[in-house]
């Protein structure tokens, strides 16, 4: 069986004008959909001391998600403000990860031993772990990484790439040849497969030898919440369970990806789809609790 690891953010979506909170986070949003896609699937981070991360917690446990290398701290879970506009979120501010800021996540060598032991590991902008990636990439695993908007920020690019093996990046606003550039941008900077998610334009691929198009599949969306953690989960999940059957050196064969990439794309469109029409990233909906409720406002013109 194929073994994921979701490494960094958690948090809550706090829906304003329902009151709310579900639990997510990219991170989170990658081991759950890896679950539900059937791999075994970890999560490693940060948590806080408050009701919020307590419903994170229990949610994983629930969704037979592994949380046996994350640490607590005493103070605020991570949580983001969202409203949805004819079905899609929109963010309206964050507590900036929490308590994930003031500990960001370290590795020790049990950490490593730990992780060495997985296919891939994912991670993301929002993760706090950019300075982990070098240690990252001298293990066994698969390194993926979510640049999510913030593929525009030349340090970001410079100090990410050189050590992971696939980039997702969220770029509606390009068109086709601006896409292309900044695909070819990405690898020439050191990324392995650098996947471009455009919204209703689908999705654009390239491995370092041809580009690859996906179309979306079009569904009158519930709550577009976790449409690109989705995405990027089912395609990563479906080329894993593909190198299962064919042995991890496949992977350089320009002959596997031609045929593997494609199918991992349209099971990525159709998953993604799916999940539109779920509240939250993948439901599991609470009401704010008490101590929140103070805070969800804050900031909010």
């Amino acid at each position: 069986m194929v073994k994921v690891l979701g490494l960094g953010d958690n948090v809550c979506d706090v829906y304003l004008h329902t009151g709310t909170m579900y639990p997510g986070g990219q991170a989170v949003n990658f081991a759950v959909y890896a679950g539900q896609l059937g791999a075994q699937a970890d999560f490693m981070g940060v948590f806080g001391g408050d009701a919020v991360a307590r419903h994170v917690q229990s949610t994983l446990d629930e969704k037979g998600v592994g949380r046996s290398h994350c640490r607590s701290y005493p103070g605020e879970n991570g949580f983001a403000r969202v409203t949805l506009v004819e079905g899609d979120r929109v963010f309206m501010g964050s507590n900036r990860g929490g308590v994930l800021q003031e500990h960001p996540i370290y590795l020790d060598q049990a950490d490593l031993d730990y992780i060495a032991g997985f296919d891939l590991v994912h991670t993301t902008n929002n993760g706090f772990v950019d300075s982990l990636l070098p240690q990252l990439s001298q293990l066994p695993p698969f390194v993926s990484y979510d640049f999510s908007y913030r593929w525009n920020e030349e340090d970001r690019v410079e100090r990410v790439c050189p050590y992971i093996d696939f980039a997702f990046l969220s770029c509606s606003g390009l068109d086709d040849v601006q896409t292309q550039d900044l695909c070819r941008r990405l690898h020439e900077k050191g990324c392995g497969v650098v996947t471009a998610t455009r919204g209703s334009k689908g999705a654009t691929v390239f491995d370092g030898s041809r580009f690859y198009e996906q179309s979306p599949h079009l569904v009158e969306p519930v709550d577009t919440m976790g449409a690109g953690d989705s995405f990027a989960t089912a395609m990563l999940t479906s080329l894993l369970q593909a190198l299962e059957r064919e042995g991890r050196n496949a992977w350089s064969w320009e002959s596997f990806r031609s045929n593997a990439l494609p199918q991992a794309l349209d099971k990525a469109a159709a998953f993604s789809a799916r999940n539109c029409l779920v509240h939250g990233a993948f439901g599991c909906g609470v009401p704010v609790p008490e101590e929140l409720r103070p805070r969800m406002y804050e900031g909010i013109q």
